[in-house]
């Protein structure tokens, strides 16, 4: 004990500039780049077992909504780790929130920004068409002390009436969506990152009038059959021979339904496609 007492005082106390006792940097708060998979663009492209929006409560934050019913405006509040409301969120393409929905078996997609109130009540139209259960899936990225910290959080809305699910439909590589046609080439794969080329064609001619929504030439949602785990990708920031392309690392085996979200003459188009990954 006395020579380590002895030891203790040659040493001295912890100075600033010293790394006793330091904890390493946190992980994530780089410049979000939107143009390589979520966490929302923080990392470069990785292979990942990472899904999102499988729980109520993540990283700290946790989604509490009010109580819903078919045709009226949904609106929830995400508290923080403090337990209050949180109100400071970084825009993430273009948007503060993102809200997607879907069914539970993978049929009524949307994609919405609710509009947040000085409270930190968050509120959206939104209309769900067939009864069942429908996931939403909050993604945002909150606003810290010591940076930024990508979310997302799910929850279930259940719409009373008789359930009756849609069969997923067949694996196919384009989708026909408002007369337009969006094909894809890749194949992705559990454990490594694959590249995805989204085409749009209009009477079979590609389609050289792609927009930029919410910051970016398209966006893409990706929900795994049976528990509904989540993953939003957004593309590199141009438009590659045309294409619009993504970096993927599905999360692991099973059937996925796969929405590509994008934009020509102001309107936007959601093209679906079911994809089997062995």
């Amino acid at each position: 004990l006395v020579a380590g007492f002895g030891l203790g005082r040659m040493a001295g106390p912890d100075t600033p500039g010293s790394t006793t006792g330091a904890r390493p940097a946190m992980p994530g708060m780089a410049t979000v780049d939107e143009s390589q998979p979520h966490g929302h663009g923080l990392t470069a492209p990785a292979a990942s077992d990472q899904v999102g929006g499988l729980a109520v409560s993540a990283s700290g934050y946790t989604l509490v909504p009010k109580p819903y019913a078919a045709g009226q405006p949904f609106e929830f509040r995400v508290d923080g780790p403090d337990r209050k409301p949180v109100t400071a969120f970084a825009v993430n393409n273009d948007k503060t929130m993102h809200l997607v929905v879907v069914r539970r078996d993978l049929s009524g997609y949307q994609h919405l920004h609710p509009v947040l109130a000085p409270d930190g009540t968050w509120r959206v139209d939104l209309g769900l068409p067939e009864p069942g259960i429908w996931r939403a899936y909050a993604d945002f990225v909150a606003i810290t002390a010591t940076g930024q910290v990508p979310v997302t959080l799910g929850v279930d809305l259940p719409i009373a009436g008789t359930y009756q699910p849609h069969a997923l439909p067949p694996v196919a590589r384009e989708s026909t969506v408002d007369n337009l046609t969006a094909t894809y080439e890749g194949t992705p794969q559990v454990g490594a990152v694959a590249a995805l080329l989204f085409r749009v064609f209009t009477n079979g001619s590609p389609d050289t009038g792609l927009e930029r929504y919410l910051g970016a030439y398209g966006h893409l949602v990706v929900v795994r059959e049976g528990d509904l785990g989540y993953v939003h990708v957004h593309p590199e920031p141009e438009l590659v021979g045309g294409a619009v392309k993504f970096w993927l690392a599905a999360p692991s085996p099973g059937r996925y339904r796969m929405f590509f979200d994008f934009q020509l003459g102001g309107a936007v188009h959601t093209a679906q496609y079911t994809l089997v990954v062995s």
